[in-house]
């Protein structure tokens, strides 16, 4: 796995033993299908995933609206100032996303969507090899994410990725975790590996 010089100064909150974990499903499932990321911030992940497509000329659709989540705006724990917008009053990280896709020779693989989620799935008809759920983290918004795009995974073999999954509700907030158990009852996914707080799940059918 090759990732760009710059990389250890991307912004991002996924861990590189994650990242590493993200990039081999990537890796197999971009000879399938195209992948799909919800939630980019500064393109951290995006870059684990591109970076694989990019070795079986695939593609990553990174779909973000590029506000931040609740966490990431002023007075909470996340909030980088550095990306704050006067004009709009919250974070816009869409510059620093393209900026690192751009440094990380992605432009031909990554294919931003800025938009919310929800309303992208609206109008999505194109099976994904891989779908990685790593977007807001209040319940409504971690459910819509399921909901919204779980069926658009391809059948039998299809991989689902849910970052910051924590069973322990002290280490962190329970919304991941409950789509990734929802996931699970379903009986349509079957776990397939865990390296710290991702789950990779493959479809069933």
């Amino acid at each position: 796995m090759k990732l760009p010089s710059h990389f250890n100064s991307v912004k991002g909150f996924i861990d590189h033993d994650e990242g590493v974990c993200l990039y081999n499903h990537a890796l197999s499932s971009s000879k399938k299908g195209p992948i799909l990321e919800i939630g980019s911030y500064c393109g951290k992940s995006t870059i684990y995933l591109g970076s694989a497509a990019k070795e079986f000329n695939g593609c990553v659709y990174s779909v973000d609206h590029h506000t931040g989540s609740e966490e990431n705006q002023i007075g909470w724990e996340y909030h980088d100032k550095d990306l704050f917008d006067n004009e709009t009053g919250r974070i816009n990280s869409f510059p620093e996303f393209l900026r690192n896709i751009r440094n990380a020779d992605l432009l031909d693989t990554v294919i931003p969507i800025v938009s919310d989620s929800s309303l992208v799935s609206r109008y999505w008809n194109i099976p994904l090899s891989m779908l990685f759920i790593d977007g807001g983290h209040t319940m409504d918004a971690a459910m819509n994410d399921y909901n919204n795009w779980h069926d658009k995974i391809i059948s039998d073999g299809g991989i689902l990725a849910i970052h910051d999954v924590f069973p322990n509700p002290d280490d962190g907030g329970r919304p991941p975790y409950e789509i990734y158990k929802l996931a699970l009852s379903s009986d349509k996914f079957e776990e397939i590996e865990s390296v710290k707080s991702l789950r990779i799940l493959r479809r069933l059918n």
